[in-house]
């Protein structure tokens, strides 16, 4: 695959990740766990279609072929997808969006223990920066939320850390290896997991087919979308192009759902897209220049 593919490849999963805060406001009564548990359950079921039909009757090839790495991966998809939706229910899009968009930073940490990559002068003040808008958020907007809000953007911290630690193991398990049933995986643990809190599960019709929408289109094509583009990209790059998410999240939010942002959130939002996005956009030209922290 070229690497003009793979980037279009993550740019179209953001956009169809971006849709979970909308699509999710306009449920009727479904919350939490009960949507983690149809989410995830529609996730894994299209993943495994989608295995089914290109491994014909070998769907379960890439499982047995990915070895440790898969259930590894496996678990931190299930992580991400059940901290995802429980912090949606607890506070606003735009919050868990933006705490969502410190994946980057957690990813050049741990590419930096991980991956033996070295973490530069202008990487920490990106990390500065990030934080310092994270910090105006929670002065000014979260902390005058009610504790469900402060809860909510707690339990959303488990997405970027999940999501850095997947990024890292995907370069690390190189191209050779299919990692998309990784996210068949995490679906199913998911599931299981919500499971005991979702029942009895009276969802209504309405509120299903959205759920189903969001398993499929929102969770399960993008994400075997970013599996394939993973083979091609570099764990900080992938979590950069990733950042289209929030973007695209919060601007659909304020569309189509009318979650207007605090003005905190969207300076400080915008100062964490500022500082990840310098730090992964100025790489080439400074990369030779900066002074390096081993």
């Amino acid at each position: 695959m070229k690497h003009g593919k793979a980037i279009t490849l993550m740019v179209a999963g953001a956009l169809m990740w971006s849709i979970g805060g909308v699509v999710t406001r306009h449920l009727e009564s479904a919350r939490g766990l009960e949507i983690t548990f149809w989410r995830s359950t529609f996730a894994a079921l299209t993943v495994l279609a989608w295995l089914g039909a290109r491994r014909d009757r070998q769907p379960w090839h890439t499982l047995r072929a990915g070895g440790r790495t898969v259930w590894i991966s496996g678990l931190l998809w299930a992580v991400m997808f059940t901290c995802f939706m429980v912090a949606m229910s607890m506070t606003r899009v735009a919050n868990v969006l933006i705490v969502q968009s410190l994946a980057p930073v957690f990813t050049a940490l741990l590419a930096w223990r991980f991956l033996r990559r070295r973490v530069g002068v202008r990487t920490w003040g990106a990390i500065g920066l990030a934080t310092a808008g994270i910090v105006v958020m929670y002065l000014f907007d979260i902390s005058g939320s009610d504790a469900r809000q402060a809860r909510g953007v707690l339990v959303a911290l488990g997405i970027p850390v999940a999501g850095a630690l997947n990024w890292v193991l995907l370069e690390r398990a190189g191209r050779a290896v299919d990692l998309t049933s990784a996210v068949l995986v995490g679906g199913v643990l998911s599931a299981a997991c919500a499971l005991p809190w979702a029942a009895p599960l009276n969802t209504s019709t309405h509120d299903l087919a959205l759920i189903a929408l969001l398993g499929v289109i929102q969770l399960g094509v993008p994400c075997i979308l970013v599996m394939r583009a993973a083979r091609e990209l570099s764990a900080p790059e992938m979590a950069l192009l990733a950042l289209l998410e929030v973007v695209f999240g919060i601007l659909l939010a304020w569309l189509f759902a009318g979650e207007r942002p605090g003005w905190a959130t969207v300076l400080g939002g915008s100062a964490v897209l500022l500082a990840i996005a310098w730090n992964e956009l100025s790489r080439p030209s400074a990369a030779a220049a900066e002074s390096v922290i081993a």
